[in-house]
């Protein structure tokens, strides 16, 4: 009867403040008028109606008549011809019969009934203070596109010359660039690339001998360790082309981030050894950043504003500046097609888990905000981690479709499930301590990667419809190494595909 109360008390406040607000004045008038704390026999009269309407009342009646009418209390004293309890009951203005247990119990299943009723009826027609999805309507949205007709048509005639030099430029780009596609993705048309009204140069990074150490914690020096310094990251090498989308992988622990902030220039502190170059050319910090975009993994954006008014802000603020406020329109336009916010555009972004975007639709506008800035490589950091399996099937087509427009995406990710897991191209595998073991493409259904740690001595073969993701990581745990008694990461320095 209580979570009854109190859920109807929720729907009714329809705002957390009110519902705290309202459920706190429910709890005290029900405490106050149940019989308890004020008996029958001192409450006014003019607010005696409150008693007869408090559902603790007849819970507490129920309780007191079932313990009071007991034998425990049936000795009558001297000077009385009644029992202790019944005199104790009359004491609290409660009805000393045997009955009364029964219509307490009644009471408060009917009262369990009446609140489970009210409780979806409150939902249904009381409307929110404030609608958590400014969303417009078809009919407004239709209106507003018609308006725009004559514009578009203008932009449109207007960028023909423009267009065709981009797709000259992309047809050349196009020629240079390696399309090594694994998965069966890579059969789709790409005729048309979205997301690129405006032309950017596909770019590879390529990383060798990468180390990372920061000074060893006082904590680890006090427990005996010598050393001055923590590695960890120990010799990492690989390569992130175009159009090819790399998963990042590792135990907790690995290095998987912080392997992305030293390619991504994001690791400002400890030592940093070992060479970058971005398609050839050694990386720089101050030009990288024009290119590059990165993902975190919590999203955070102004929660006041609409998805459009977002993706605006980023594109105002991070195109160079000869881009024109019209290019910049259409190009923000195909972004959204691109990432599949065309319907929430007019969506305020709202407070996380309380109003606004679903998480999964915050974590799309994360990606968009990133490619407004039309880089030309984004890293992402664990972009379905949070999302049940439907959220991470889109939020993966989005990624898959931004793989598609040419551009070079890495992506860290823990424990995907198989379908997920099969729209990545290649992977970077690292255990802890920052070593890598697996360093290349999956193939058809993870093929290459199950061949290639079958091949092993010693390892578990995998089951039939087991995933791929969770074998990979149950096989190279540091118990199933001591176990093997090998070293997955001087079995991989050896083996041919490292070669």
């Amino acid at each position: 009867m209580a979570s009854a109360l109190f859920r109807f008390m929720g729907a009714v406040g329809r705002n957390i403040i009110v519902a705290n607000t309202v459920g706190s004045f429910a709890l005290l008038a029900v405490m106050v008028m149940g019989g308890f704390i004020l008996s029958r026999v001192d409450v006014k009269k003019w607010w005696l109606w409150g008693y007869w309407f408090s559902p603790m009342m007849y819970g507490q009646n129920a309780l007191a008549v079932n313990e009071f009418l007991g034998k425990s209390w049936s000795h009558v004293l001297p000077n009385s011809t009644e029992p202790l309890g019944v005199k104790v009951l009359q004491s609290r203005g409660i009805f000393p019969e045997a009955y009364w247990y029964w219509i307490g119990v009644g009471a408060s299943i009917g009262y369990m009934l009446l609140f489970n009723l009210l409780f979806p009826m409150a939902l249904h027609y009381l409307d929110p203070y404030g609608k958590p999805q400014a969303i417009i309507s078809k009919e407004a949205l239709a209106e507003r596109n018609a308006g725009k007709n004559e514009h578009i048509i203008e932009l449109s005639s207007r960028f023909q010359g423009y267009s065709d030099k981009v797709n000259e430029s992309r047809r050349s780009v196009s020629s240079r660039t390696l399309s090594a596609r694994v998965n069966s993705t890579c059969a789709r048309d790409h005729s048309r690339k979205r997301g690129m009204v405006l032309p950017f140069t596909p770019l590879s990074i390529t990383f060798d001998e990468i180390r990372y150490a920061v000074d060893m914690p006082q904590e680890m020096k006090n427990q005996g360790i010598l050393e001055d310094r923590l590695e960890l990251l120990k010799g990492v090498n690989g390569s992130f082309r175009p159009g090819v989308l790399t998963a990042l992988m590792g135990v907790s622990g690995a290095g998987k981030t912080t392997l992305m902030d030293v390619l991504s220039g994001r690791k400002t502190a400890g030592y940093i050894q070992g060479q970058i170059t971005i398609s050839g050319y050694p990386k720089k910090q101050e030009t990288f950043a024009r290119i590059a975009g990165y993902c975190e993994q919590t999203d955070i954006h102004s929660p006041h504003v609409t998805v459009y008014e977002s993706l605006v802000y980023s594109a105002w603020l991070r195109l160079p500046p000869e881009v024109d406020s019209a290019t910049r329109q259409m190009f923000i336009e195909e972004v959204m097609e691109l990432v599949e916010l065309t319907s929430l555009r007019e969506a305020l972004v709202g407070l996380p888990g309380v109003n606004g975007l679903s998480t999964e639709q915050r974590k799309r506008l994360t990606i968009a905000v990133e490619l407004v800035a039309n880089p030309s490589i984004i890293f992402m950091d664990e972009p379905t981690s949070g999302l049940d399996a439907r959220a991470a099937a889109i939020v993966m087509r989005t990624v898959r479709n931004t793989v598609d427009t040419g551009r070079t995406v890495v992506c860290t990710i823990h424990q995907p499930s198989i379908d997920i897991f099969d729209a990545f191209d290649e992977l970077l595998l690292l255990k802890r301590g920052g070593e890598e073991i697996y360093v290349g493409p999956l193939g058809q259904h993870c093929a290459h990667l199950i061949n290639y740690f079958e091949g092993i001595n010693g390892v578990t073969k995998i089951k039939n419809g087991y995933n791929p993701a969770t074998w990979m990581l149950e096989v190279t745990s540091e118990a199933e190494e001591e176990a093997l008694g090998v070293n997955f990461a001087e079995l991989y320095k050896n083996s041919d595909l490292y070669r």
